[in-house]
Protein backbone atom coordinates (compact mmCIF):
# COMPACT_ATOMS: atom_id res chain seq x y z
CA UNK A 1 0.00 0.00 0.00
CA UNK A 2 1.29 3.51 -1.21
CA UNK A 3 0.96 6.61 1.24
CA UNK A 4 1.75 8.83 -2.07
CA UNK A 5 -0.79 8.67 -4.83
CA UNK A 6 1.43 10.62 -7.10
CA UNK A 7 5.24 11.78 -6.95
CA UNK A 8 5.22 15.83 -6.75
CA UNK A 9 5.14 17.20 -10.60
CA UNK A 10 8.26 18.88 -11.82
CA UNK A 11 8.24 22.91 -12.19
CA UNK A 12 7.75 22.61 -15.59
CA UNK A 13 4.66 20.88 -15.57
CA UNK A 14 3.13 22.55 -12.51
CA UNK A 15 -0.05 24.47 -12.99
CA UNK A 16 0.39 28.78 -12.50
CA UNK A 17 -2.18 31.11 -11.30
CA UNK A 18 0.79 34.08 -11.68
CA UNK A 19 -0.52 37.18 -13.17
CA UNK A 20 -4.27 35.85 -13.54
CA UNK A 21 -7.20 38.16 -12.20
CA UNK A 22 -9.61 36.54 -9.65
CA UNK A 23 -12.65 34.88 -10.65
CA UNK A 24 -15.12 37.88 -9.87
CA UNK A 25 -18.70 36.91 -9.78
CA UNK A 26 -20.80 39.63 -11.81
CA UNK A 27 -22.08 42.34 -9.32
CA UNK A 28 -19.43 42.24 -6.78
CA UNK A 29 -18.07 45.67 -7.82
CA UNK A 30 -21.98 46.85 -6.75
CA UNK A 31 -21.00 45.75 -2.74
CA UNK A 32 -17.59 48.14 -3.23
CA UNK A 33 -19.33 51.05 -4.79
CA UNK A 34 -15.68 53.58 -6.22
CA UNK A 35 -13.41 50.55 -5.81
CA UNK A 36 -13.33 49.54 -9.37
CA UNK A 37 -14.36 52.78 -10.54
CA UNK A 38 -11.95 55.22 -8.89
CA UNK A 39 -12.58 58.31 -6.45
CA UNK A 40 -16.35 58.96 -5.70
CA UNK A 41 -15.84 62.43 -4.24
CA UNK A 42 -12.62 64.41 -4.11
CA UNK A 43 -14.09 67.26 -1.06
CA UNK A 44 -11.35 66.46 1.64
CA UNK A 45 -12.96 64.68 4.34
CA UNK A 46 -12.31 64.48 7.90
CA UNK A 47 -8.74 62.42 9.30
CA UNK A 48 -10.87 61.20 12.82
CA UNK A 49 -11.79 57.99 12.92
CA UNK A 50 -14.86 57.23 11.02
CA UNK A 51 -15.59 60.63 10.64
CA UNK A 52 -16.84 61.36 6.79
CA UNK A 53 -17.87 64.86 7.18
CA UNK A 54 -15.85 67.50 5.22
CA UNK A 55 -12.94 68.87 6.10
CA UNK A 56 -12.29 72.81 6.97
CA UNK A 57 -9.69 72.59 8.65
CA UNK A 58 -5.94 71.58 8.38
CA UNK A 59 -3.76 70.73 11.29
CA UNK A 60 -0.25 71.29 10.66
CA UNK A 61 2.24 68.74 12.73
CA UNK A 62 5.64 66.52 13.44
CA UNK A 63 7.03 64.23 15.60
CA UNK A 64 10.18 65.66 16.56
CA UNK A 65 11.72 62.32 17.41
CA UNK A 66 11.08 61.44 13.61
CA UNK A 67 10.93 64.51 11.30
CA UNK A 68 13.06 67.22 10.64
CA UNK A 69 12.02 71.01 12.37
CA UNK A 70 11.01 72.24 8.74
CA UNK A 71 8.88 68.84 8.14
CA UNK A 72 4.92 69.19 8.42
CA UNK A 73 2.71 66.34 8.01
CA UNK A 74 -1.20 67.06 8.00
CA UNK A 75 -4.32 65.84 9.07
CA UNK A 76 -7.78 67.58 8.46
CA UNK A 77 -10.42 68.19 10.54
CA UNK A 78 -14.29 69.32 10.26
CA UNK A 79 -15.82 71.34 12.88
CA UNK A 80 -16.52 68.77 15.32
CA UNK A 81 -13.12 67.54 15.39
CA UNK A 82 -10.85 70.22 15.30
CA UNK A 83 -10.46 70.47 19.08
CA UNK A 84 -10.51 67.24 19.96
CA UNK A 85 -7.73 66.80 16.88
CA UNK A 86 -5.93 69.44 17.98
CA UNK A 87 -5.87 68.68 22.26
CA UNK A 88 -4.97 65.17 20.53
CA UNK A 89 -1.71 66.69 19.21
CA UNK A 90 -1.12 68.83 21.46
CA UNK A 91 -0.67 66.88 24.18
CA UNK A 92 2.04 65.21 22.32
CA UNK A 93 3.94 68.34 21.76
CA UNK A 94 3.32 67.48 17.73
CA UNK A 95 0.94 70.26 16.83
CA UNK A 96 2.51 72.92 14.95
CA UNK A 97 -0.11 74.79 13.65
CA UNK A 98 -3.53 75.10 12.65
CA UNK A 99 -5.30 77.22 9.57
CA UNK A 100 -8.96 76.87 7.13
CA UNK A 101 -8.64 74.36 4.57
CA UNK A 102 -9.41 77.95 2.14
CA UNK A 103 -5.80 79.36 3.41
CA UNK A 104 -4.09 76.35 3.24
CA UNK A 105 -0.47 76.60 0.92
CA UNK A 106 -0.12 74.12 -1.21
CA UNK A 107 2.70 71.54 -0.45
CA UNK A 108 5.90 71.24 -2.40
CA UNK A 109 6.68 68.53 -4.46
CA UNK A 110 9.30 66.35 -2.85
Amino acid sequence: MSYFKSAPRPPSERWTDAGRLPPWLPGVAAFFPGVLDGPVNDTPICSAKGCRAPAVWVLAWNNPKLHTPERRKTWLACEQHREYLSQFLGVRNFLKDVVPLAEREPPEPE
